[in-house]
C-alpha cells in the first residue's frame, strides 16, 4: 500500500495509467476496499457526476461527511445510509445510483429496469430528458437537494459511457492487489513477466526496464551465451562464467501467496505479514537475481533463428567467438550481423564495433573449398586482430535504441542536457523545488499521449528525461493550435507552469516545440565522420547497387555509387557489409521520419 500511495504502479493491473497514477497519491489507499474505490472512481460515471472531488475532500477530512436525507415527512433521515455510508456519502458505483433512483426517487421496478436499459443507450437513442426530469423532480419533491439529485443523474448518464458496478470493481481490485504485491516483493520476476508479455499495457520495454532499475534490479544485456528467447532471471554474477546457463525461475516456485488470496474475505485482506505467511526473508531469492534481457528484444531476429542458437549452445556449450556461432548454429551472416549490431557478444569480450567487424569478415567464408577455408582460418588466426576505436557512448545509446528499443548505458537526454541547461531547461527531478505555478521549461522524449473522452478535449502527455517522467496537461485550445507538435513530436520542449498536489506534479503547457531533430542529430553528427569514414578506408565496403537502367556515369549512378551505406528498416534483412549499426545517410529517403532513434510513443485516444 505504501508503494501504491506513492503512485509507483507501473505495470500494475488497472492502475498504471496516467489518471490512475495521479489518483493514487490523492486517494492514498490503505486497505483492500480503497482499491475497489480506486478502480471505480477514475471512470466517466463518477467524473461526469462530479463525485470525485467531494469524495477526496471527505477522505482527507477537508469536508464533513454528510449523507443526504429526505424531509422528515417523506422518509427517515438514514434512508440512504446503507447505500452511501461506505463511500462517505458519495455514490461511486453503478448500483448505488440505481438504488438511489429506487429509494430516493421512488422508481418502480418497471421504471428502474427502464433506467437500467437506458444506461447503455443514452449515447445513441436518448431518453435523457424524460428520465432526468422524472428522477430529479421526484427527489427534490421528497426534500433532497437539487444539486445532489442532478449529480446523481449525471453519474447515471456517465455510466452510459463507462462505469463499474461494485462487484466488477472488487474483482479488478483483487487483481490490482495481487499484481501490486508481486511488484513490491518480487520486482525482478514482475518486470521479467511484463517484458515477456509485450506488447501490452501503457509502457514500452524501455520504461519497464527503467522502472526495474529504479527498484534496485540489476538488468543484464542480451547476450548470445546467456540469453534465452524470453527474458529470464539468473543468479547475480553468473555472467562471469559463460558455461553457466541462465536460471529459469517458475512463477509458482518463486512467489509466495499474497495476503489477499484464497481463504481471505473479500475486502478484508490479512495485512499482517506473519498472518499472511510472509516474511521479509522470502524476498531474498528475488533480490539475489538479475534480469537478463532475452533475444526477443533484438529487432528483426526471428524466434526460429534464436531457437537454433539456444539449442546448439545448451547441447555443446557457449560460443567462444563469432565464427563458432556461425559454424555451429548455422546462422546466416545477416542474422549474425543483426546480433552484433545489438551488442550481443559481451561474453566474448567483443565491443559492438569489433563484433560487427568479425561478423562481416565471415561473409563468403562458407563458399570456399574445404581446404581453402581451413587455410583461410589458419591465416586469419595468425594475423594480429584489427584494433578498432571504441564507439562514443552517445553512439552506443543510439545503436541500442535502433536495435533493441532500449539502452542500459544512458538516456538520450543525458547527451543534450548541457545545451538544455544553458537554455534554462529544468530536469524532471527538480520540478518539485520550483515555486508553485512558476514558469518552467522542460524537455523529454514522448512516452504516452492520452485524450480521454471524459476530459472534454484535454490532452495528457507523459515525457521522460534522464531523471524521470514529466506529466503535461495540454488544454484544448493549445492542442488545436499546435496539433502537429502534440501528435507528432518524439522529443518535445515545453514552456508552462508547474503545479503540484501531494505527490503529483504537472506542467500546464503554454507552448510546445518539436525538438525531434535533436535526436536525429545524435545519430548523424556524432556517428558520421570519425567512425564510418575510418572503417570505410580500412576495409572498403561494396557500394550500393546501381538502380536498374541507371548509367554508372550518370548523375544517378554516381550518386548511388558514392553512398555505400544504405539505411535498412528493422523488418528487412541487412545485406552483408551494408552499414555500421546506427549510421544513416542524412540525405536518404528514410531520414529522419523513418529512422528509429526512439521507439514511437503509445497513444490512447
Amino acid at each position: 500500500y505504501a508503494m501504491l500511495r506513492k503512485g509507483d504502479s507501473l505495470g500494475v493491473f488497472q492502475v498504471e495509467s496516467r489518471a490512475q497514477m495521479n489518483m493514487l497519491p490523492r486517494l492514498r489507499p490503505r486497505e483492500f476496499y480503497d482499491l475497489v474505490i480506486q478502480v471505480a472512481i477514475v471512470r466517466p460515471g463518477p467524473i461526469q457526476g462530479d463525485m470525485v472531488h467531494p469524495y477526496l475532500k471527505r477522505r482527507r477530512g477537508a469536508e464533513q461527511v454528510v449523507i443526504p436525507a429526505p424531509s422528515p415527512e417523506h422518509g427517515p433521515p438514514d434512508e440512504l445510509s446503507s447505500i452511501l455510508a461506505r463511500t462517505l456519502g458519495v455514490p461511486i458505483f453503478q448500483e448505488q445510483a440505481m438504488k438511489i433512483a429506487l429509494d430516493a426517487a421512488r422508481f418502480s421496478s418497471k421504471e428502474a429496469n427502464r433506467l437500467r436499459k437506458a444506461m447503455a443507450t443514452f449515447r445513441s437513442r436518448g431518453m435523457v430528458d424524460e428520465l432526468q426530469d422524472m428522477m430529479v423532480e421526484r427527489m427534490v419533491a421528497r426534500g433532497y437537494d437539487r444539486d445532489f439529485a442532478q449529480r446523481c443523474f449525471n453519474q447515471i448518464r456517465g455510466f452510459g459511457e463507462y462505469g463499474f458496478p461494485e462487484s466488477h470493481a472488487a474483482s479488478f481490485a483483487h487483481l490490482v492487489y495481487v499484481s501490486s504485491w508481486l511488484k513490491c516483493h518480487f520486482p525482478a520476476a514482475f518486470a521479467c513477466a511484463l517484458l515477456n508479455s509485450q506488447p501490452m499495457g501503457f509502457y514500452a520495454p524501455a520504461q519497464i526496464v527503467r522502472d526495474a532499475r529504479e527498484h534496485g534490479i540489476e538488468v543484464l544485456p542480451v547476450d548470445v551465451n546467456f540469453s534465452q528467447w524470453d527474458c529470464t532471471l539468473e543468479e547475480k554474477g553468473a555472467d562471469a562464467h559463460p558455461s553457466a546457463t541462465s536460471t529459469r525461475v517458475a512463477g509458482a516456485s518463486l512467489f509466495a501467496s499474497p495476503a489477499c488470496g484464497r481463504g481471505a474475505k473479500l475486502g478484508e485482506p490479512k495485512t499482517n505479514q506473519a498472518a499472511a505467511g510472509w516474511s521479509g526473508d522470502q524476498t531474498e531469492p528475488d533480490r539475489s537475481l538479475a534480469l537478463r534481457l532475452g533475444l526477443r528484444q533484438v529487432d528483426g531476429l526471428p524466434e526460429a533463428v534464436a531457437a537454433k542458437l539456444i539449442a546448439e549452445r545448451e547441447e555443446n556449450g557457449p560460443y567462444p567467438d563469432v565464427r563458432a556461432l556461425r559454424d555451429r548454429a548455422r546462422l546466416s551472416p545477416a542474422h549474425i550481423e543483426r546480433l552484433a549490431s545489438a551488442d550481443c557478444f559481451g561474453s566474448m569480450a567483443l565491443s559492438r564495433r569489433q563484433a560487427l567487424w568479425d561478423a562481416r569478415s565471415l561473409v563468403g567464408g562458407e563458399e570456399l573449398p574445404l581446404f581453402a577455408a581451413a587455410a583461410a582460418r589458419d591465416e586469419g588466426a595468425e594475423r594480429a586482430a584489427t584494433q578498432l576505436p571504441r564507439m562514443p557512448l552517445s553512439e552506443e545509446v543510439v545503436a541500442d535504441y535502433q536495435t533493441t528499443r532500449l539502452s542500459l548505458k544512458a538516456h538520450p537526454l543525458a547527451f543534450l542536457r548541457a545545451s538544455l541547461g544553458e537554455r534554462g531547461f529544468v530536469r524532471a527531478c527538480d520540478l518539485r523545488a520550483r515555486k508553485f505555478r512558476s514558469m518552467v521549461q522542460v524537455a523529454g522524449v514522448v512516452l504516452i499521449r492520452q485524450r480521454p473522452g471524459s476530459a472534454k478535449g484535454v490532452c495528457f502527455i507523459t515525457l521522460e528525461d534522464e531523471t524521470g517522467v514529466i506529466n503535461l496537461v495540454v488544454w484544448p485550445d493549445l492542442k488545436e493550435k499546435q496539433r502537429r507538435v502534440v501528435m507528432g513530436a518524439r522529443l518535445m520542449e515545453v514552456r508552462g507552469r508547474v503545479e503540484y498536489d501531494d505527490e503529483v506534479i504537472h506542467v500546464i503547457a503554454q507552448h510546445m516545440t518539436d525538438a525531434s531533430h535533436e535526436l536525429y542529430r545524435l545519430s548523424d553528427d556524432l556517428l558520421d565522420s570519425p567512425v564510418a569514414r575510418a572503417d570505410h578506408v580500412s576495409s572498403p565496403l561494396p557500394g550500393r547497387p546501381i538502380a536498374p537502367g541507371a548509367d554508372e556515369g550518370s548523375g544517378q549512378g554516381r550518386k548511388a555509387a558514392q553512398k555505400p551505406y544504405a539505411p535498412v528498416e528493422p523488418w528487412q534483412e541487412p545485406p552483408p557489409g551494408n552499414r555500421e549499426c546506427g549510421w544513416h545517410d542524412p540525405q536518404s529517403p528514410g531520414h529522419p521520419r523513418d529512422v528509429r532513434i526512439i521507439p514511437k510513443s503509445r497513444d490512447f485516444h
